[in-house]
């Protein structure tokens, strides 16, 4: 087992979920945090609930770091409209999120490292940057080159998640757009997210 999937694994024991809905979690057979001995889970206070809730959703978009995370707060914080639904349909435009989303590879983790290795094109120009935002109306491609790597062809045909309705996927050409920015209910989270939570952590 590779140090990345190891990680992976510990991540939905941690926080109490199969964070990514993955059938391969341990998390479905062995609800323990990891560690030798597992741990006993004690009531969390209302600021640990809070935390938990910024942890999920900062892992589930392959593990955020802190700073950036709180710029996205922040920025959904200026934008009119409710702060939390803001915060993830930031999240949702992130490039690598729509590569995950459009099942051109299998995990958000894989999603990161296609992209910063130059195998998607935005309106034509490479882009490796995993955290661009893709603006509405943005044509993403997978490259000529990478079109017949297994990893591709294997997520492709996949029947593990489904595309949201917010994008629009071509799996012959290999592009996708995004058509409108998805509310909370349409985003296809397996775990449940709570970002007015976060909100909450951040207004302490």
């Amino acid at each position: 087992m590779s140090k990345r999937i190891n990680a992976k694994h510990k991540i939905d024991r941690r926080l109490g979920v199969n964070l990514w809905g993955r059938p391969k979690s341990p998390f479905n057979k062995r609800e323990t945090p990891p560690g030798q001995h597992g741990q006993r889970r004690r009531k969390p206070s209302d600021f640990g609930i809070q935390l938990m809730a910024k942890q999920k959703l900062k892992g589930y978009y392959g593990n955020i770091g802190e700073k950036r995370f709180r710029k996205y707060y922040e920025e959904a914080q200026r934008v009119k409209g409710d702060t939390g639904e803001n915060l993830v349909g930031l999240l949702e435009h992130r490039l690598d999120a729509i590569v995950y989303r459009a099942k051109f590879v299998p995990t958000v983790f894989a999603a990161r490292q296609f992209v910063s290795h130059g195998h998607v094109l935005v309106n034509g120009r490479r882009m490796t940057v995993s955290s661009y935002t893709v603006k509405i109306g943005d044509k993403i491609e997978v490259r000529q080159k990478s079109r017949e790597m297994p990893l591709v062809l294997e997520a492709i045909q996949s029947a593990e998640r489904d595309i949201p309705e917010y994008l629009e996927v071509d799996h012959n050409k290999l592009t996708v757009n995004i058509i409108r920015t998805p509310k909370l209910e349409e985003i296809p989270y397996p775990a449940k997210m709570e970002p007015n939570l976060v909100v909450e952590f951040y207004s302490r």
